[in-house]
């Protein structure tokens, strides 16, 4: 007997958590994994159904993650049926409204205040119990990314033993920065492109099921040295320095202004060394160029933080001799 293909399956779950035989199902978006989106119409309200295939992602994480944040006060979409075994979720109706294309000079400081907000609220009351550790051997097998899909991937590059040397000498010293901070919740892709403009103040969250206890500075850093827009450093550094004084107020850190600014340039450069390597592999294993024309902001990036601090300068020397003039937005 012939199953039903993922879309029957799909339009006919969406039917019965509806209770609609003639609930309507049109695409709403992709993302960078297997998940995808779609909209669908009952009862005058719209809503979002989550298709993960389970043999491709398990949506239980999400599922948890979302309970969690949504007890610590976040806006994060409210779920009206879910089938862990089939993949799906029919949830709330966020809009599309991201952040990224509604930022300018003149929003900037309202819509990152929200932002930050929710920020807090999170590093505050989200529960960690449970969660993931964002550990050495974590933090070194998303830096390793790096290397791998970009310096021999995507640039063709042969490593050798005496450049391994200096990679793993600033890897170390992002690990070191990354443990000696408060740990907090870290929702892990916490941007522009994963915050969305709803009616009520706060902003609606999503992407966030990777979620792990981890560095203080970490989603920070995502946020405002995001992969898909640059500010001047001066106004970054501005809110960097207003949101520290939040979190000493509110007991979370206790760094002065110049050692938390360091921890925040060492947290961003291991992300941003980690999404170079991301980047790439989302087009040679997944067939997502687009991603590729974000790779000169990320490097950068990498390239003006790395070079601040003795631990990294020297990786960051080893790569620009590898990149020499190529342009990282043509495949190899």
């Amino acid at each position: 007997m012939n199953l039903p293909n993922r879309e029957t399956l799909r339009l006919a779950w969406t039917r019965q958590a509806l209770a609609d035989p003639e609930a309507p199902l049109e695409r709403a978006s992709n993302d960078a994994s297997f998940r995808s989106y779609w909209r669908t119409r009952s009862a005058d309200r719209q809503w979002i159904v989550m298709d993960a295939p389970p043999d491709r992602e398990d949506i239980r994480p999400w599922l948890e993650v979302a309970g969690r944040l949504a007890r610590a006060g976040l806006h994060v979409p409210d779920i009206q049926a879910a089938d862990p075994e089939r993949g799906f979720v029919l949830m709330e109706d966020l809009g599309d409204r991201i952040l990224l294309p509604e930022l300018s000079e003149s929003s900037a400081d309202r819509l990152y205040g929200d932002a930050l907000d929710a920020l807090l609220a999170m590093q505050q009351h989200a529960d960690t119990d449970g969660l993931p550790a964002y550990d050495e051997p974590r933090l070194v097998a998303e830096m390793e990314l790096m290397p791998q899909w970009l310096l021999q991937r995507h640039l063709g590059h042969s490593i050798e033993c005496t450049e391994w040397d200096v990679i793993e000498v600033a890897f170390r010293a992002l690990v070191s920065n990354a443990r000696l901070q408060p740990q907090v919740f870290v929702h892990r892709d916490y941007h522009s492109r994963n915050l969305l403009i709803t009616d009520r103040d706060s902003p609606g969250v999503i992407d966030f099921q990777d979620a792990v206890r981890g560095p203080v500075t970490y989603d920070l850093v995502s946020l405002l040295r995001d992969c898909y827009i640059e500010w001047p450093e001066p106004r970054v550094n501005a809110w960097v320095e207003e949101y520290r004084q939040r979190l000493v107020h509110a007991g979370i850190a206790t760094l002065g202004p110049e050692a938390f600014l360091r921890a925040f340039d060492l947290m961003g450069l291991q992300r941003h060394i980690k999404v170079l390597g991301i980047f790439c592999r989302l087009w040679y294993r997944d067939g997502k160029a687009g991603y590729l024309q974000d790779l000169p902001l990320v490097w950068k990036y990498t390239r003006t933080v790395g070079r601040r601090y003795p631990e990294t300068a020297p990786m960051i020397e080893l790569v620009e001799r590898i990149i020499g003039g190529r342009d990282l937005t043509l495949p190899a």
